[in-house]
């Protein structure tokens, strides 16, 4: 039998570690960390409040969730004085872990240079998004293996749910540009702040989110300035952690606002609609 030329040697070499780049991505993309449902949900209605960075209020916000058997009815809805609107609603299981069924995320209006209108079913592997082509509003389908993770409209939630003594937690998130694709979350705790409740104080926990697009496009993206920035939020710590700040952009390249949980305050004029 007649030894490999040098040339050979390269081609096999340059074959098997493609063979094991693709083995390792697609143990990535396997790698699922479903969020534990340490604290399940009721039903409630919040409050908050969206703010710039110079702390101008841009925005209220309602979050709505419902229950209904085992599953969660969960809509946050965000109106801008300009007359925006970022509106989500979401479907999720919640037994030992919490499961997104469905997640359609609209935002239209002046605040947002790109309009949104992007909806999931994770049960059926199908993704639908409106997409302006050529002056024309093209409504697009994609049928994909959604991966079980998927935490769409549910960021806060694991924030909430963060596993005890864990330095980091993974899980996906689908997003949508000129076409969806599924990225991973890596959310580490970030240290601790107080957060002012009537005339005490809180421990609030802070974490960040970074989005790692992986594949080449994830080593190529922060190169060429696509790399989203990272998100900060805050949980104020005790036996039922809550949900209390973020901060961070609402769309890709747009401007980092707060979002912060508040609460009515009252007024002696009788009732009128905001317009």
């Amino acid at each position: 039998m007649s030894s490999l030329s040098q040339s050979q040697l390269l081609a096999s070499g340059r074959s098997l570690a493609c063979a094991l780049i693709v083995l390792w991505i697609t143990a990535l993309s396997a790698f699922s960390d479903p969020i534990p449902a340490t604290h399940k949900q009721g039903s409630v209605h919040g409050f908050l409040l969206l703010k710039t960075n110079d702390g101008r209020v841009i925005a209220i916000g309602d979050q709505v969730n419902v229950i209904r058997g085992d599953k969660v009815h969960s809509r946050l809805v965000f109106r801008f004085r300009d007359g925006s609107i970022d509106d989500e609603s979401t479907v999720f299981r919640q037994g030992s872990v919490f499961q997104l069924i469905s997640d359609h995320h609209i935002q239209k209006g002046p605040s947002f240079p790109e309009p949104v209108d992007v909806a999931v079913d994770v049960p059926a592997g199908a993704v639908t998004w409106r997409e302006m082509k050529d002056g024309k509003d093209e409504l697009k389908v994609e049928h994909m293996d959604l991966p079980s993770d998927l935490v769409n409209g549910m960021v806060s939630m694991v924030v909430e749910n963060f596993p005890a003594k864990a330095t980091e937690f993974k899980t996906s998130y689908l997003a949508v540009a000129s076409k969806p694709r599924v990225v991973k979350l890596s959310i580490k705790p970030d240290g601790t702040d107080s957060a002012r409740v009537g005339g005490g104080s809180r421990r609030s926990n802070r974490f960040n989110v970074h989005i790692e697009p992986g594949g080449v496009s994830g080593v190529v993206a922060p190169v060429i300035g696509k790399q989203p920035a990272d998100v900060k939020l805050w949980v104020i710590d005790g036996e039922v952690p809550t949900f209390v700040k973020m901060e961070g952009e609402l769309y890709q390249k747009g401007p980092r606002w707060t979002m912060v949980l508040t609460s009515p305050t009252w007024v002696s004029e009788p009732f009128e609609k905001s317009k």
